[in-house]
């Protein structure tokens, strides 16, 4: 019998308790992690030539992918679709249940689907398979079992190692789902590197957020055109000074005759050079030489960066010494580029 002396008192029992559910939380944690770690090493060493003929599909077509699945699957289908879509191949989510009821007219012969099912039998995806059979419309399956009805009806079979749902009951999908979404991710990469895919294409599929933001060239930002403070050598300074008031942007580029910029007046050199008879100056006598300039497809975030390094506010865009453009500082902190 154990004695009074013996008993922790209820603050010690309330601290052991503490301290030992957090720990069995972590280990169920890490417990999950591993499992699913492990099926997508399971995964990767399990990937072979129906990988390759299930990717010469995809960029065969001459429409889109459409990705379709039930349940957790479902959820899965949406995002590959999502990611897909994001990394330039077209592509859309059909909910099977939706299809059987009018949805079907959303696949189109140039189309190709991907159908993801962990046991191959979901009998709402069933309406889907037939009518990629009826208008021999490609059909890629993904699911674990290799005799399923849907690896058979497919035209190319993903078939997913065998690994234990992580859940300890081994009903929840867990393990299944996270190797269907990462098969996705690498379907979605590897068309992306056979298409030659840029950051400035996704830039084109990303305009918004801060990854759109990153990605701004400084053509998106520039003034151009008659928005650009532009004079001569010749020109006088009293017409300079009009000229930068109008722009307002601190400066003007200065054009040989050939067009090249050859030079930039900046207000600190005016105010450096104020003098009575400044005013009947041109602009040759107190140009700067050798203004700092910036590339068409430089990035709004490498002009800021050249701007805070060299302490000044504007670059000109030029091309072949010739200016498209100037972008101001002010116009990269709007673009958000700090």
């Amino acid at each position: 019998m154990t004695s009074l002396i013996d008993c922790p008192a209820a603050g010690e029992q309330d601290e052991t308790l503490a301290t030992a559910v957090p720990d069995r939380d972590i280990a169920s944690a890490m417990r999950v992690l591993r499992m699913e770690a492990n099926a997508l090493t399971a995964l990767a060493a399990s990937l072979d030539g129906a990988f390759t003929r299930a990717l010469d599909t995809l960029a065969g077509i001459a429409g889109r992918v459409v990705v379709t699945g039930m349940g957790k699957s479902g959820h899965v289908a949406r995002k590959i679709a999502a990611t897909l879509a994001s990394t330039g191949t077209p592509a859309l989510f059909v909910h099977p249940g939706e299809a059987s009821h009018g949805d079907l007219g959303m696949i189109a012969r140039e189309d190709a689907v991907i159908a993801l099912s962990n046991s191959g039998e979901t009998h709402e995806l069933s309406d889907v398979i037939a009518y990629t059979r009826r208008f021999a419309i490609p059909l890629i399956g993904i699911t674990r079992r290799a005799g399923s009805s849907l690896a058979e009806q497919s035209d190319v079979a993903l078939v997913l190692p065998s690994a234990p749902e992580a859940c300890p009951l081994g009903l929840a999908p867990t393990t299944s789902t996270t190797m269907m979404l990462a098969l996705g991710d690498a379907l979605a990469v590897a068309l992306l590197e056979r298409r030659g895919f840029t950051a400035s294409d996704f830039k084109e599929l990303h305009p918004g957020g801060q990854l759109g933001r990153a990605l701004l060239k400084v053509t998106d930002v520039m003034h151009k055109g008659d928005d650009m403070p532009l004079c001569g050598l010749d020109t006088p300074l009293s017409d300079v000074i009009l000229e930068m008031t109008a722009k307002r942007l601190g400066c003007v580029g200065v054009l040989d005759d050939a067009g090249v910029l050859v030079g930039v007046i900046t207000d600190g050199d005016l105010r450096r050079h104020l003098k009575p008879e400044l005013l009947a100056e041109r602009a040759d006598s107190i140009l700067s030489p050798r203004p700092k300039t910036i590339r068409p497809k430089a990035l709004v975030v490498e002009a800021l960066r050249e701007m805070n390094e060299k302490q000044i506010t504007s670059l000109f865009v030029i091309e072949a010494d010739r200016p498209l453009g100037v972008v101001h500082i002010h116009d990269c902190l709007r673009a958000g580029a700090a």
